[in-house]
């Protein structure tokens, strides 16, 4: 996919999910997906549902009947949340782009927190969790090293720029 969501692969295997594109818009390009809302179908059969800020929360309420108040202390907003039915699985999606220093910084060093927070906002659902920042290139910089190879050990993850649709197990 190139920059502004148009064009680019229309297989599953060869799209990706880049830093500038909704997730909704890049699945409603690939071949076969339809987005409806926060549906997300392959085929005219429901696979997931695809969410933005608060979204998410909307969903949990009318689905579920969880209210977040209930279970943390305060709403955190994804960029993008993917969850896929058939795996259980709610991938939280933020975007960082940075072009110099400043408070995104410390941001990326709170993957740990924000991860068990859906996780207990989630709990009793039996949905597994999955945490993944799409980083600019800023974040190669050595500086980073600590921080990244840290995302990855609390068991959250990265990319830089895109996201692999595979991913998402559609």
């Amino acid at each position: 996919m190139i920059k502004g969501g148009k064009g680019g692969g229309n297989t599953i295997s060869g799209s990706v999910f880049e830093l500038k594109v909704d997730l909704a818009s890049a699945l409603a390009n690939i071949k076969d997906i339809e987005v409806d809302n926060y549906e997300v179908k392959k085929n005219g059969k429901v696979i997931g549902n695809v969410f933005k800020k608060h979204d998410l929360y909307k969903y949990l309420i009318k689905k579920h009947n969880i209210n977040w108040k209930d279970r943390i202390s305060k709403k955190l907003l994804p960029d993008d949340a993917y969850f896929c039915i058939n795996t259980k699985t709610l991938t939280i999606i933020e975007k960082k782009f940075q072009s110099g220093s400043g408070s995104v910084d410390e941001k990326i060093q709170t993957c740990d927190f924000k991860k068990k927070q859906y996780e207990k906002l989630v709990k009793g659902l039996n949905i597994k969790i999955q945490f993944v920042y799409v980083l600019s290139d800023w974040f190669k910089d050595v500086k980073y090293r600590d921080v990244l190879t840290y995302i990855r050990q609390v068991r959250c993850d990265y990319y830089f720029n895109k996201l692999p649709i595979n991913l998402f197990s559609l």
